[in-house]
């Protein structure tokens, strides 16, 4: 006996709001912070939605994406308010960021 179920498998991207990044709709609803608090995450970053990146609805923090694939690991997050490392006033000045 055949089932009638068909299944779409060409790949589906992720447009609900402007963006750089596409995702499968499904793999961003199962991705979650590493946080304890597994909060779902959203497409881009604070300020800038077409980023390459994932940020946490709860904590703030934004994950990269890099070569498509999202790096949920807590070392390599942005905390928010944190200034990316390279983006520091100070950076390649050889002074130090405390003055």
């Amino acid at each position: 006996m055949r089932s009638s179920v068909s299944f779409d498998l060409r790949p589906k991207l992720l447009h609900t709001r402007v963006m750089a990044i596409s995702l499968d709709p499904v793999l961003l609803e199962v991705l979650a912070c590493p946080a304890e608090h597994h909060a779902p995450l959203t497409a881009g970053a604070p300020g800038d939605p077409e980023a390459q990146a994932l940020t946490c609805t709860e904590c703030g923090r934004v994950f990269p994406i890099r070569d498509g694939i999202p790096v949920l690991l807590l070392d390599d997050a942005v905390l928010p308010g944190a200034v990316p490392p390279g983006d520091h006033p100070a950076a390649g000045s050889g002074e130090s960021p405390r003055g």
